[in-house]
């Protein structure tokens, strides 16, 4: 019995530090603002639908940590499960409310027995005094709200969650909330993914009028693209107050590295050093990592989304370390490559001088105003014509084998964070600068670049006239890196 009593305690303990998404640091006046700046956007007679994201199990009774749709919060500040917030254009007037609204949110409502394992859900009422959204109302009641849909001229949604498991003891989940909302609008089938990107780039280099076009055969009532647009066009710039949470979650990244360079010797595994990333992630307040932790040494740092970490001893190879802490719903993405014993042998040096000279030629580019795919151009000519002075390719052509990614991406809510495609860089727009070169063994070259992966990332700010580099705090200049690898960590003492 006492047994069985610690290992329920304990795992109480584990769900309530598990439960709940990223907490909530941007002001209430934050997503207000969002919200009339997403109105000012929306055609005449629109309403706005986002649902939460779907709880995900990860074993039999045991979910995974919950994330909260991203979207859903830019919006509204909510990060709880089973909920679906609509924002309409002009305010409406609804039976059973007192008042017209121009929002309402379906929220779950309280279970004191669930909240006793899972940790306490914010519900409408609390929604409305903690979030000061207008109106909201228990999710049980969606089904039976006098909204008719068919009035308006454009619903605006995104793709609705086809994978959401079903509670038959919970009448208000998002598997009910969806297929009530199916009921009232009659919703035909989902676009995927890859035809409302195609879309996305087709609009993002057409003038207005034949956005309109495209807009219309996609579908007069339903309009998934939309949605994709006003959400990328509003979250590509970021806000002051993003950008203070934005800069702690990159700071906080950069410490982990900073310990990690400090730590690192020969006979470490991967898996010690994702350890003392992520300790500095807690130590520095992050609530989580923004995304699954690369730490490649050897071959290993040649596979772009290694994420086994498995490897016993990095040795003296060079180690790939792509980490990002998230704090307060916001994620860093910060990429140093080092050598395991501290020291660079000349090869080594001579591709990461490479990758180094293709970073610095494209943050160099950075301001508001350029076309942003133009700096892929840049990475691939700089590092094409490197490669081919090094012997290691005969022509540019060639580069994609060695250098298979772009040079950048923005970040915010999501480490890939939305943007209009085919847009110039805007102020306040953050992006990363990540070059990289990767040989695996057995490729078609001389021997002694075998194995060598290097990939240099920082976070930058888009600024009137330059970049301002955010993550300048982990060094990446060869001899800084080798200096910073002498020093001793105090997790070197941990045994």
């Amino acid at each position: 019995m006492k047994r069985y009593f610690s290992s329920l305690l304990s795992l109480l303990i584990l769900m309530a530090l598990c439960a709940g998404s990223f907490a909530q640091s941007l002001p209430v006046s934050f997503f207000k603002e969002r919200r009339d700046a997403l109105r000012s956007l929306m055609p005449e007679n629109s309403v706005f639908v986002v649902f939460a994201y779907p709880e995900r199990t990860y074993s039999g009774d045991t979910d995974y940590p919950y994330h909260a749709n991203p979207d859903l919060y830019y919006f509204s500040g909510y990060t709880d499960p089973n909920a679906v917030f609509l924002i309409f254009k002009e305010p409406q007037t609804f039976k059973g409310l007192d008042k017209p609204v121009s929002e309402l949110l379906f929220a779950q409502p309280s279970n004191p027995n669930q909240e006793r394992w899972t940790g306490k859900k914010m519900n409408a009422r609390q929604a409305m005094e903690g979030l000061g959204i207008e109106a909201a109302l228990d999710a049980g009641k969606f089904k039976f709200f006098p909204i008719d849909f068919s009035k308006y001229k454009v619903i605006i949604l995104d793709l609705l969650p086809e994978d959401v498991r079903i509670d038959i003891s919970n009448p208000n989940d998002l598997f009910h909330l969806i297929a009530q909302f199916r009921e009232k609008t009659g919703i035909p089938k989902n676009p995927t993914r890859i035809s409302l990107m195609i879309n996305n780039i087709v609009v993002s280099r057409n003038s207005p009028a034949q956005k309109i076009l495209i807009d219309s055969l996609l579908h007069e009532h339903f309009n998934f693209l939309l949605f994709d647009r006003l959400t990328s066009e509003l979250r590509q710039v970021k806000t002051e107050d993003e950008l203070q949470v934005l800069r702690k979650a990159i700071d906080i990244t950069c410490r982990g590295q900073v310990e990690a360079m400090k730590a690192i010797d020969p006979d470490m595994s991967e898996r010690e050093i994702q350890g003392i990333q992520e300790f500095m992630y807690k130590k520095g307040g992050a609530e989580n990592v923004g995304f699954p932790s690369i730490v490649a040494s050897g071959n290993n740092s040649c596979v772009l989304h290694y994420m086994e970490n498995s490897a016993e001893h990095v040795g003296s190879s060079m180690i790939v370390m792509d980490v990002g802490a998230e704090y307060h719903g916001y994620s860093g993405d910060v990429t140093r490559s080092v050598p395991g014993n501290g020291k660079f042998s000349p090869e080594q040096l001579a591709i990461y001088n490479l990758v180094l000279a293709a970073h610095d030629s494209a943050l160099h580019q950075v301001k508001a105003g350029f076309p942003y795919d133009q700096l892929d151009d840049i990475g691939l000519y700089v590092i094409g014509t490197g490669l081919i002075k090094l012997g290691i390719i005969k022509n540019l052509w060639e580069v994609q084998t060695y250098y298979p990614h772009g040079i950048s991406h923005p970040i915010g809510l999501d480490v890939h964070d939305k943007y209009l495609m085919g847009t110039r860089l805007m102020k306040n727009m953050v992006i990363t600068l990540e070059p990289g070169i990767y040989i695996p063994e057995g490729s078609k070259c001389d021997k002694k670049w075998w194995g060598i992966g290097i990939r240099i990332e920082d976070d930058v700010l888009v600024l009137d006239n330059h970049g301002e580099v955010l993550s300048g705090s982990a060094p990446i200049r060869p001899k800084e890196i080798e200096k910073l690898m002498k020093m001793k960590s105090p997790l070197n003492q941990v045994k």
